[in-house]
This record gives C-alpha cells, sequence and structure tokens, in this order.
C-alpha cells in the first residue's frame, strides 16, 4: 500500500530527527573508551563509567517514560536532548579537571537519562501519528528504513568524531553538544504529537504515575509471553553487546599494534555499514520469509558466533570482519524485534512497554560491563568477547520459545504466498503454518 502524503510527512520528519539524533550521539562512539583512558581511568574503570550509563538507563527508564506519556512524546525528546547535551559536556570539564572515577560514573548515570527521554518515545510518536493518518502497512520497512537513516548518521558519526579525535579526543565531545542545539531546533519544528492526549504532571501526581506506568509496563508487556521471551533475550545480547561495542576501540589498536586514533574512526564507519547492511536485508528477506522468528534466529545464532571468532582471532584483518557480521546480525534484528513489539502493544502504553523493555536491557547493559569488563582486566578482551559470544548463544532457545508462540506479531503479512518454499531455497528455516494461538492479551483492572 502506498502512504498518503500526511503518513509520508510523518515518516520523513521521524527520519531526519533520528539521523540527526544518532549523528549527533554517534560523534563520540568511535573514541569514547580511549577518552576514558587517556582521562586516566584504567580499563576496568573505563567500563565501570559505561555500566554507570547503563544503570542511569535502568534507574530512570519508568520516570521519564511517564514524562513521554503524559507531558508528551515530543517533550521527552526535546529533554533528551537537552540533558544529553549538558552531560556531554560535563565529560569535557571532568577529563580537563582529571577528576577520577567517581564524577565520571555521576555523569554517565545523568547521561543515562538524557537517553531514557529518547528511548520509547521517538518510536511511540511515530506509531501514533501514523495510526492517525490512516497508515496501515507494517512498520518493518518503516523501522529498518530508519535504521538504515540512523546508520549512516552513526556512519558519518564515527568516522567525524575518529578524525577530530585525532587532533583533541574532547573535540568530539564538544562537536556532539554542539550539533545537539541544532537537533533541538529540528524536532522543536517538526515533532508534533498526534493520536496521543497529553495530560498534566505535578509532584502530587508523579509518585501515582510511576507506581501505574512500572504496573502497565508489567501487565502490558512483561506478562505477554513474548514480550517476555524476548526482553529476556535482550538482557542477554545487551549484556554483551554494550560491552563489546566500547572494547573493540582498545582491543583492535591491541591486534593492530598501532596507535592510531583515525582506526577507531574508520573501524566504526565499517560498524555502521554493516549494520545498514542488517537493515537493508530486512525488506528484502520479509518478502520471502513469513515469520519473524526466522530473522531473530539467524540474528541470534551470527552474533553469537561472530563474537567467539573476533575472540579467538589473533590477527587485526580476522577479527574486524567477524566483527562486522556480529554488528550486522543486530542491525537485522532491531527492526524486526521494534515491529514484533507494536503489534502487541496497545497505543497509549507504548512509551511505557518500550521504555520498560530499554531498562530490562539496561540491567543487561551494566551486568555486562562490570563483569567482562572485569574479565577484560585480569584475562583479556579476547577472554571476554568468547565468554560473552558463548552465553549469547542462550538467546537461541529463547527465541525458539517465541517461534512456538506463533500468532499475528510473528506473521508479516507482507511476505508472498509459498514463502516457505523460497526460505528453504534460501537455506533458511523453513516457514510452517502458524496455528498455535496468538499471545494472551492482559487486561488490567
Amino acid at each position: 500500500m502506498q502512504a498518503n502524503a500526511a503518513s509520508l510527512r510523518i515518516i520523513r520528519s521521524y527520519y531526519a530527527i533520528a539521523g540527526l539524533y544518532t549523528l549527533s550521539a554517534a560523534l563520540i562512539w568511535g573514541v569514547n573508551t580511549l577518552f576514558l583512558l587517556d582521562a586516566g581511568l584504567s580499563i576496568s574503570e573505563a567500563f565501570v563509567a559505561n555500566a554507570a550509563f547503563s544503570v542511569g538507563m535502568v534507574i530512570f527508564e519508568i520516570p521519564t517514560g511517564v514524562v513521554a506519556d503524559t507531558l508528551g512524546r515530543r517533550t521527552s525528546f526535546l529533554l533528551s536532548v537537552g540533558v544529553l547535551g549538558a552531560t556531554t559536556l560535563g565529560y569535557v570539564g571532568l577529563e580537563a579537571a582529571e577528576a577520577g572515577l567517581l564524577p565520571f560514573v555521576i555523569v554517565s548515570v545523568l547521561m543515562g537519562l538524557g537517553f531514557t527521554f529518547y528511548s520509547g518515545a521517538t518510536e511511540s510518536w511515530l506509531v501514533d501519528a501514523l495510526s492517525t493518518t490512516g497508515y496501515d502497512d507494517e512498520l518493518d520497512h518503516v523501522f529498518a528504513r530508519a535504521q538504515m537513516v540512523t546508520g549512516a548518521g552513526m556512519l558519518v558519526g564515527t568516522v567525524g568524531g575518529g578524525l577530530l579525535g585525532t587532533i583533541d579526543l574532547a573535540i568530539p565531545f564538544v562537536a556532539r553538544a554542539l550539533l545537539l542545539g541544532i537537533v533541538f531546533v529540528v524536532a522543536f519544528v517538526l515533532m508534533h504529537d498526534l493520536g496521543f492526549e497529553s495530560r498534566p504532571l505535578t509532584l502530587s501526581t508523579a509518585g501515582a504515575e510511576m507506581t501505574s506506568q512500572a504496573r502497565d509496563g508489567v501487565a502490558f508487556g512483561w506478562r505477554q509471553p513474548g514480550l517476555r521471551l524476548l526482553m529476556i533475550g535482550g538482557f542477554i545480547e545487551n549484556g554483551f553487546f554494550f560491552w563489546a561495542f566500547y572494547a573493540w576501540q582498545p582491543y583492535f589498536l591491541e591486534l593492530l599494534e598501532r596507535d592510531a586514533i583515525w582506526v577507531a574512526g574508520v573501524v566504526s564507519a565499517l560498524i555502521s555499514v554493516s549494520m545498514m547492511v542488517g537493515n537493508a536485508i530486512v525488506e528484502w528477506f520479509t518478502r520471502f520469509c513469513g515469520r519473524r522468528t526466522t530473522l531473530l534466529l539467524w540474528s541470534a545464532g551470527l552474533l553469537s558466533g561472530g563474537s567467539i571468532i573476533v575472540g579467538l582471532a589473533d590477527s587485526f584483518w580476522v577479527a574486524l570482519p567477524a566483527l562486522l557480521v556480529a554488528t550486522a546480525s543486530m542491525g537485522l534484528a532491531m527492526p524486526v524485534r521494534q515491529s514484533y513489539f507494536h503489534h502487541l502493544i496497545p497505543s497509549d502504553k507504548r512509551a511505557t512497554v518500550i521504555s520498560f523493555d530499554s531498562m530490562v536491557s539496561g540491567v543487561g547493559g551494566a551486568t555486562g560491563q562490570f563483569t567482562l569488563g572485569r574479565l577484560a582486566q585480569n584475562q583479556s578482551f579476547s577472554a571476554g568477547y568468547i565468554v560473552g559470544g558463548l552465553v549469547t548463544a542462550a538467546a537461541i532457545p529463547v527465541v525458539f520459545a517465541v517461534r512456538r508462540l506463533g500468532g499475528p506479531a510473528d506473521q508479516i503479512t507482507g511476505a508472498k504466498a509459498g514463502a516457505e518454499a523460497a526460505c528453504a531455497a534460501q537455506g533458511l528455516p523453513a516457514v510452517s503454518a502458524v496455528n498455535a494461538k496468538p499471545p494472551e492479551t492482559v487486561s488490567v483492572s
């Protein structure tokens, strides 16, 4: 189906906002760990600071989800941009003052606050606005293309950040804060809540709202078997991926035996491209494969296998392609997983459940960075990748459990007839008819 003009405007605005936000954020992603090490932190301390970011996301997901579901998705996003800009500059000040671990931990927690204002808010804004404007096509393609746009933003941001970092590792952080100012203006103009009625939020009602949101996150998210299983899978995979995304920076320079900051920018760019490739093949595969879990199973297997190879490799040139396979698998899974979630979440609970899912992933990320960071300090980065890759293999039976549930959330209605044979011809798991009952719906009294 062709999207109408109003829906196209919403989709294009979403692409612009998400792309610019990612471009801004990505300016430091390729050099973040190197910056922390340069600021005087040890390897394990650097990952403690990174883990503190995940802890911040866990702490603030529910409170900021309340903001998105009361004051509005637009307000939540603008708060995200402001907090992220301030904490990014805070990092620069701490590095200049040689402040040590504790101040970095505090600012990292607050940086997590900035990202929690973002998580769930923009997705919910998009889905509600598209529903209001009459869009009734599958969301997989929209999310996949959005991931490609954000992948392009990540590509430009990480390469630019790497190049700026060769001059001074603090420059990418300053550039990020400046660019976030532009993002604020763009979002202020383009982003208006449609299909969502805001309501007041006061100090006297905040406690009740947070309690209600926590209850709704459990009821409309955790108690739905398919969503609960995907959250468990996200806990497992993100527990490793959050660490791995930052660990490759010193590890790859160690394998390359060169202290070349620009290499970090190039590798970050390749990671962006690999994730965009993963995003791009979603649309192609969904023409033939009738179940989302088919793609999620392949993603889980490739992430685990590629990560183990990264750890076993004794050469930069072996580890790099293995890492790119692993990151491409994440690019494949993200839009498919998003679409599965939105098929089961009521409109007025979207930000709540997505925030709850982010909170679960954040717990995994914090756990993984603490434990694997300590392992890397005491053993090696390669040991961290091997152990992490083996642990992520546990997500495979979790996805199989989702597959057994069946139901409309697992079905891709745009898949062509004869999808089972087409998948088999491509070497993919056969797509059997979905006879199972749909996941149970949940009501809250």
